[in-house]
């Protein structure tokens, strides 16, 4: 019989509603429960498309005995960390500070007020390696909890408040100045890989956030390292196991240094932020990759492979994670049918029963498909080292749609098909800058779609919620990055459409976070919760840029974009808020720039100005031609974090065209940094010459 889990939004939540184990979902009922029957609450925190995740189900939650032990001596509770980032925010930090590490499955001992006592991560049905069983734990809680309540529960109240005043701690401000941003590229490259790209060691996350910050430094500076550093690990990333070579999209992580057996998950954030990089890479002109790094680029490699990767990515984003109404699914799973790699793995044998023998042969050398495998049981990821030569181009093409025709009859990997409105604002803004920048409106097309559905459907009451599911909202309420990085996606569509709608609805977000997110004790402060959510054991705030932008530093951005954007009379507060919140991390930025790459890109975009262009021309007739020609030359040549608008002259809703005519009935372009504008110009040699 299906639990209480059975009518949820939430995908991993419907996963475990057939589970024996009586699960609640977050809800102050559970808590009432567990104090009614003075009992410990037992909190599993996870996510659709987590491995590890699955095999506890599977080895735990699903068996009778273990969910008997739990149900007499537990009120259960399963949270979806996506769904639920605040939760999952308090309680890792109480993991985190009690074991040194987190993770997820996160396993949680809780008082009936909250409080936690016993926290871990991922634990076997038996003892193994060090780690306990879990029943055997579940035995221990229940004996600790009832022989010595006492102690406990005051222990759990101690953590809490410790939690709670670490929360409430600041840092100094301190300016992010160009000599800060200089000393974080040297700090990054003292934790650069130089020979498979990336930073530190394995396991490897994509850097993509640290990326776009090398790429704009080396746009402002000219700074040959910084352009190296991101060159060679997106070619590094894209050639091995990590991204999928048939079809498009990059897993979420790689479990060695050199790229080669990625963790098979694909998330929406991952892919939507590697799309940005990807196609920032592309428009860098192919002399300047040419110089900067060493062998083995040739001249334009790493800009044409950027080019492929970006319209490879933005495929299998529209292909596999579009749903019927428009939005983005979070996730594809790591599994499939339990086994990871179970879709995408390959044989020798395998590629020639699809190719034939010399097709499969010529395949298997082209993508390092190796008789010993490079993954599990003799299969191996796939890998492109090298590009096809230009000969084998059309050969390696039917290769490729004909090893994706057979591998989509495999089994396929569960679609976690919630629609998290954070990450559709940052595929929002993927789609419409790459499909500005590559000429794809079908791309600024799905942009605008997903947009549209997130502002009709997640908007309830003036107000955003975190996230949908088959075109029906949930009931958790936005958290920043949501309010943040939508505003940023619809700044973003804004720009490339020209459609005052999705200002307007931009600065709205931007005024709600500001209203309802800042620190009142802190300016540039920001909490990760609003001031009228639910109360947890303490208000969180994470300042880190992790697997996604913190949302503190997503909202520094928008605000930055937004003060050049926004009338006057709104566009120096949001400046102002933008350079206040970056200094309240200016510390973290210089000591850990890994940790804040997208602070440091704001940073970079403000050093700029941030840079302005305003195209003023007819939209159609006479004078048309022009506009569109200075247009794409503004979108190919503008540094990362520029500003680009187009329109007829004071087109209305759209201030940054206001008192900006044409030039002797010509379209021209004005150009400023900040406050300063140049002279405006009609040519692209004129306008590439103001943007160099």
């Amino acid at each position: 019989m299906p639990n209480r889990l059975a009518n949820s939004t939430s995908p991993y939540l419907l996963q475990h509603a057939d589970n024996p184990i009586n699960w609640w979902p977050w809800c102050p009922e559970a808590f009432a429960e567990a104090r009614e029957r003075n009992v410990p609450v037992l909190l599993s925190v996870g996510y659709a498309a987590c491995h590890w995740c699955h095999v506890m189900a599977h080895e735990s939650f699903e068996d009778a005995e273990t969910a008997a032990q739990v149900n007499a001596e537990f009120v259960a509770i399963k949270v979806d960390r996506e769904e639920r980032p605040d939760i999952d925010a308090v309680y890792m930090a109480a993991t985190q500070a009690m074991t040194g590490s987190g993770g997820w499955p996160m396993t949680c001992f809780l008082t009936p007020a909250g409080e936690p006592f016993q926290c871990g991560t991922y634990y076997p049905p038996a003892p193994r390696q060090g780690v306990p069983g879990f029943r055997q734990l579940l035995a221990a809680v229940t004996r600790a909890w009832h022989e010595d309540g006492e102690r406990v529960r005051g222990a759990a109240g101690q953590i809490a408040a410790r939690l709670a005043e670490s929360a409430a701690t600041s840092l100094p401000p301190t300016v992010v100045d160009p000599d800060a941003l200089d000393a974080a590229v040297a700090t990054l490259a003292t934790e650069f890989d130089p020979t498979d790209g990336g930073f530190g060691v394995a396991p490897k996350f994509p850097p993509s956030m640290t990326l776009e910050f090398l790429l704009r430094h080396h746009e402002r500076t000219g700074s040959a390292r910084a352009l190296e550093m991101a060159a060679l690990t997106c070619e590094r990333m894209a050639r091995g196991g990590m991204y999928d070579q048939l079809g498009g999209g990059f897993a979420r992580y790689s479990v060695d240094a050199a790229w080669v057996v990625p963790h098979f998950e694909k998330m929406l954030y991952d892919n939507a932020l590697l799309l940005r990089v990807y196609t920032h890479l592309a428009r860098r002109p192919a002399g300047a990759i040419q110089d900067a790094p060493a062998e083995p680029y040739r001249a334009g490699q790493a800009a044409v492979l950027a080019h492929r990767v970006a319209e490879e990515t933005a495929t299998f984003l529209l292909r596999d994670l579009r749903t019927e109404q428009g939005g983005f699914a979070a996730a594809l799973d790591a599994d499939t049918d339990g086994v990871e790699g179970l879709t995408y793995a390959w044989t020798p044998e395998q590629l020639r029963d699809v190719l034939g023998d010399l097709d499969g042969e010529w395949a298997a050398e082209l993508l390092t498909v190796t008789p010993a495998g490079t993954f599990e049981h003799g299969s191996s990821t796939l890998h492109l080292l090298t590009d096809p030569d230009p000969g084998d181009l059309q050969r390696w093409q039917r290769a490729r749609a004909d090893l994706l025709a057979a591998r989509s009859t495999r089994p396929q990997p569960a679609r976690d098909d919630k629609v998290v409105t954070a990450w559709n604002g940052m595929v929002i803004a993927a789609l419409a800058e790459a499909g500005a920048a590559l000429g794809r409106p079908d791309w600024v097309d799905a942009a605008a779609g997903a947009a549209t559905l997130v502002l009709t459907l997640h908007r309830v009451d003036g107000r955003l919620r975190r996230s949908s599911r088959g075109g029906v909202v949930g009931a958790a309420g936005g958290v920043l990055e949501d309010y943040s990085c939508l505003a940023d996606g619809l700044l973003t569509l804004h720009q490339v459409t020209g459609a005052a709608q999705w200002l307007d609805s931009a600065l709205e977000l931007l005024d709600a976070a500001l209203e309802h997110f800042a620190d009142p004790q802190q300016p540039g402060g920001y909490f990760d919760t609003a001031d009228d959510a639910e109360e947890l054991l303490h208000r969180p705030r994470d300042l880190t840029d992790g697997a996604t932008p913190s949302g503190a530093s997503a909202l520094a951005g928008a605000l930055l974009t937004a003060s050049v954007l926004a009338e006057p009379g709104r566009a120096g507060r949001y400046g102002e808020a933008s350079e206040a919140a970056v200094a309240a991390v200016g510390v973290l930025a210089g000591k850990h720039p890994r940790f804040a790459g997208n602070w440091l890109s704001v940073a970079e975009a403000a050093a700029r100005g941030p840079l302005q262009v305003a195209v003023v021309g007819a939209a159609a007739g006479e004078g048309s031609e022009q506009r569109e020609s200075l247009l794409g030359c503004a979108r190919r040549l503008a540094p990362g974090g520029s500003v680009i608008v187009a329109g007829e002259p004071d087109a209305p809703g759209v201030p940054l065209l206001a008192d900006r005519p044409v030039v002797g009935g010509a379209a021209a372009a004005y150009v400023c940094r900040g406050f300063v504008c140049d002279r405006p110009v009609t040519s692209e040699d004129e306008l590439a010459d103001a943007l160099r």
